[in-house]
């Protein structure tokens, strides 16, 4: 198990009415970088003990999420794993992570050689940057908080998986996160899956 190295505070909890229903919102902040991971919550308190809660670890992506881009799944993703939780109880744990940990303006600028015909790995190295940098110790402090060890884990990540194992979350079951998205982000699917080994499937039914 890999030693427990950030230290994140609950700040405060509260409902907000949002276009999904009424989310159950739980914010922290790491005082070491001034990051603020959220929880999103369904029902945890029927999962008593060792039972696996159902959790979704979802790293921020700005351009699909706020500015309704296409070139991704990540919005899709984060709206079934809320409408999951919904209906199953769990949560959803918010990470400021995007472009898998490189930022925004880098991703940006992996986008530019993007349009070069590079694909999303080779645009990283042409930056000299990272395929993934992201970590989880925030991620971990929230369940610590929340009392939680054994999730099910709703990923198509095999990274993933390995670090927060890595991190001591007994991780019982993965449940795919196959979700329907546009034409436009199946190269991007086809290479994580090619060339990154994530679970999916070759070809996914697009959205209309």
């Amino acid at each position: 198990m890999i030693q427990q190295k950030t230290i994140v505070q609950f700040v405060a909890e509260t409902n907000l009415p949002t276009t999904q229903g009424v989310l159950r919102i739980r914010a922290y902040r790491n005082s070491d970088t001034g990051h603020e991971p959220i929880a999103i919550l369904g029902d945890i308190h029927k999962f008593e003990g060792s039972t696996p809660v159902p959790l979704r670890v979802h790293d921020a992506c700005f351009t699909s999420e706020v500015l309704g881009s296409i070139k991704c799944d990540c919005k899709d993703q984060l709206d079934a794993s809320i409408a999951y939780i919904q209906q199953h109880g769990g949560l959803v744990i918010y990470l400021h992570q995007e472009g898998r940990g490189i930022g925004l303006a880098n991703k940006l600028a992996a986008y530019a050689l993007q349009e070069q015909g590079f694909d999303t790995v080779d645009a990283n190295r042409q930056l000299h940057l990272p395929d993934d940098v992201r970590e989880y110790h925030d991620a971990v402090a929230i369940l610590t908080d929340l009392n939680i060890s054994t999730v099910h884990l709703l990923t198509n990540n095999p990274r993933k998986v390995e670090h927060l194992e890595q991190l001591g979350i007994q991780i019982a079951k993965r449940i795919p996160l196959e979700v329907q998205t546009s034409t436009t982000a199946q190269a991007y699917l086809e290479t994580k899956r090619a060339r990154m080994g994530h679970w999916l499937h070759p070809k996914s039914e697009p959205k209309a």
